[in-house]
């Protein structure tokens, strides 16, 4: 009999489409693209063939594991200081800037170079054994015959970032004719759950896709249009932008975490800050303390603000700012940060931080013991669906800090950091034991950190550990789930820590994973979202 196969993601539609190509005899990366393409049609403000993404992928046949970085760029008309005159301050959450007419978030000259394609079709022509175009045909139906709107999906519709600095959901949706026929109510409103929305443009668009490849988008007719709408509105996108991105390939960086190792995507991604936390936690007994009592939040959230820290001070994209990983991850600097949190030293100083929701992952595991990982994003939703494609572009130039002189500076090329990390565990005896991935901006780190906890200290199951109760140091008091006991909290409070309460039983991003115990797969849907995870046998 077969060794079982797996695939988890916060979209149902989209988990099928990825476990028929599964029960077809297809790979992991198959599996991947198919469900990645599929979430572009039901989750369209999340993601798309016009967004960004990270992969992970360890294949055991070869022992190799690799990252793929499709991260976007600034496109080359991109200068420095193009908007610094207009700059009126940070998104509260740390996820963008704001600007005056919010240039940087909404309207053409929003999107940035996008690379998600480019990664799924390296993936598939590495690791893939169906027919690219046959990979196509749950996204196609869905965006042909029409898909209905989900809870989470209305959530986003209706998110209101104006909190964080940014403009309504709602204001995205309605920038463009296209984007009010297909997303609208007649009165205006954002569609609800229940309702349809049919994109037969999308569906066209995903057949020039499935017949030509990437190149269409990069090189083609679809890339062309996309091109001269940009110019039409002022974008700074161009075909020369779209035809000279490149997907980066690297081994992941990895650490050592009691008799296991993790591995993570390295800078721009956001694996430093797992990394840097779970360094400074080996030298505790995270099980002595105890999963969630207070001892032991004082303890991860005092690892998580330095890592964080760490990150907003030194990490940006390598090629403009080479991150000091040597420093961050060396004995030294780890047992000065745990002798910190033991002398209860104040924590590094953290902006308020919250959750930009337009992000989605997948986990997936092949029969041949293939796991992959892969988080996706529009950055920011532009609002822009050129006419005649379907299709959302990404808004991720708020990223850049349109102040010249820093890490995060806008520059030709390149790229700006990212939160997220597709995470893989390894075990002692050197196999793969896990693999994850998480939705939600700044609490991305924090969310995996206590999930790669619950299941290596704490012994839980996948479901268990993307479930249990979570906290987060992404703000100046520590965020506490609504499932937290309330006696743990006032501890804390006498502790010296200022507690904040989520009123959501699940907050704090939306970790999905796959386990592997004793070879049997088991699968991780954070309860938050819509997803699950289905098992093919």
């Amino acid at each position: 009999m077969p060794n079982p196969a797996m695939i988890v993601a916060p979209q149902p539609e989209a988990v099928e489409a990825g476990a028929d190509a599964l029960a077809a005899g297809g790979s992991a990366a198959d599996a991947l693209v198919a469900c990645a393409l599929a979430q572009g049609v039901v989750d369209p403000m999340m993601c798309g063939l016009a967004g960004l993404g990270v992969l992970q992928i360890h294949d055991p046949a070869s022992g190799e594991t690799t990252v793929l970085d499709a991260l976007s760029t600034c496109p080359a008309a991109a200068r420095e200081a193009m908007w610094a005159d207009r700059f009126l301050g940070e998104c509260s959450d740390g996820y963008g800037y704001r600007l005056e007419g919010a240039a940087n978030e909404i309207g053409h000259g929003a999107v940035t170079t996008p690379g998600i394609l480019r990664l799924l079709e390296l993936a598939h022509r590495r690791w893939g054994r169906l027919p690219w175009h046959g990979l196509f045909d749950a996204a196609i139906g869905h965006a042909e015959e029409g898909w209905t709107v989900r809870p989470h999906v209305h959530v986003m519709f209706t998110a209101d970032e104006a909190p964080y600095g940014r403009l309504s959901m709602t204001d995205k949706l309605a920038f463009t004719p296209e984007g009010r026929a297909l997303y609208l109510r007649g009165d205006g409103t954002p569609k609800r759950p229940g309702d349809r929305v049919v994109n037969p443009a999308m569906a066209a668009t995903l057949r020039e896709v499935a017949a030509g490849g990437a190149e269409v988008l990069h090189g083609g007719a679809l890339g062309a249009r996309i091109a001269d709408d940009m110019a039409r509105h002022g974008g700074l996108l161009t075909r020369d932008d779209l035809a000279g991105f490149r997907v980066a390939e690297a081994p992941p960086l990895r650490v050592a975490f009691q008799g296991h190792v993790v591995a993570v995507p390295a800078p721009p991604a956001g694996g430093i800050v797992v990394a840097e936390a779970l360094r400074i936690l080996e030298r505790f007994d995270l099980a002595v303390l105890g999963h969630n009592t207070p001892p032991y939040i004082h303890v991860v959230t005092g690892a998580m603000r330095v890592a964080l820290a760490d990150r907003e001070a030194h990490i940006g994209d390598p090629a403009f700012h080479a991150p000091p990983l040597d420093r961050l991850l060396s004995d030294a600097h780890a047992d000065a940060a745990a002798a910190r949190i033991r002398a209860g030293l104040p924590a590094p100083a953290l902006r308020e931080a919250g959750e930009p929701r337009d992000t989605t992952t997948i986990s997936v595991l092949d029969r041949d013991g293939r796991l992959a990982t892969l988080t996706q994003t529009l950055g920011v939703p532009s609002g822009v669906i050129p006419p005649g494609t379907g299709i959302m572009l990404n808004g991720a130039m708020n990223w850049y800090d349109p102040r010249p002189g820093r890490p995060g500076s806008i520059a030709p090329g390149k790229k700006r950091f990212s939160s997220m990390a597709p995470t893989v565990l390894f075990g002692p005896d050197g196999r793969a034991l896990a693999t994850l991935g998480a939705p939600g901006g700044a609490w991305i780190g924090v969310a995996l950190i206590q999930v790669l906890l619950n299941l290596v200290v704490f012994r839980m199951t996948m479901q268990e550990a993307v479930q249990a109760p979570r906290f987060s140091a992404t703000t100046p008091a520590i965020d506490i789930s609504n499932r937290i006991p309330r006696a743990v909290q006032r501890e804390l409070e006498r502790m010296g820590h200022k507690v904040k309460r989520s009123f959501h039983s699940y907050p704090f991003a939306a970790p999905h994973g796959i386990a592997l115990a004793g070879g049997v797969p088991q699968g991780g849907a954070d309860p938050q979202r819509d997803g699950m995870a289905l098992r093919v046998d």
